[in-house]
């Protein structure tokens, strides 16, 4: 490689290696153990615009954070108001669609906006009460599908497009902005 790459190594059970990078452009190898770091170098020789390639999106990401500074207080109001909103959005689409869910829970999670569990458990970040309304109601649809359809196949998004026929602008725009949301609280 023409410049040294800082990258770090984890060593598990596993069989193969692999490389991803990471939110903030961190490269991270995963490898055997005891797998040879000269293997290693040459693997990240042969990756090395993948690697390049995602380690400049990160950058670009980064550089079009949008910074939200808030009190802790507003922080905790936005929490309750992404707790209210996204509790009827899921009673409202859950009548509309046919199912029904256990428990709703706001977190603040790094790389994901939602999920479902198998058990019927529905997970969203607090954050989205901080995007265009109909990019939140897209994640309540397509965490609502998945308790009909339980992984990402045509199937799942078929049923996506009966409740939300323009989900495709939705899943864009969150794919293009939703990395962008920075919370710094302030005292």
């Amino acid at each position: 490689m023409e410049q040294a790459l800082a990258y770090e190594v984890v060593y598990s059970k596993r069989k193969t290696l692999a490389v991803s990078v990471a939110f903030d452009g961190r490269v991270v190898v995963r490898a055997p153990r005891n797998f040879p770091k000269s293997e290693i170098t040459r693997f990240l020789q042969e990756k090395q615009d993948w690697i390049a390639h995602h380690v400049k999106k990160a950058g670009e990401r980064e550089k079009n954070q949008k910074i939200f500074r808030m009190t802790a207080e507003e922080r905790e109001d936005y929490i309750q108001e992404a707790r209210s909103v996204i509790t009827q959005l899921c009673r409202l689409y859950a009548r509309r669609m046919g199912v029904s869910y256990k428990k709703i829970t706001i977190r603040e999670q790094k790389t994901r906006w939602g999920s479902a569990s198998s058990k019927g458990n529905l997970n969203f970040n607090w954050k989205l009460i901080l995007m265009p309304r109909k990019v939140l109601e897209y994640v309540v649809v397509h965490e609502l599908s998945h308790l009909k359809v339980m992984n990402h196949s045509p199937a799942f998004y078929q049923v996506v497009a009966r409740y939300m026929p323009d989900y495709k602008q939705q899943k864009k725009w969150l794919s293009e902005h939703g990395t962008e949301y920075k919370i710094d609280l302030i005292s």
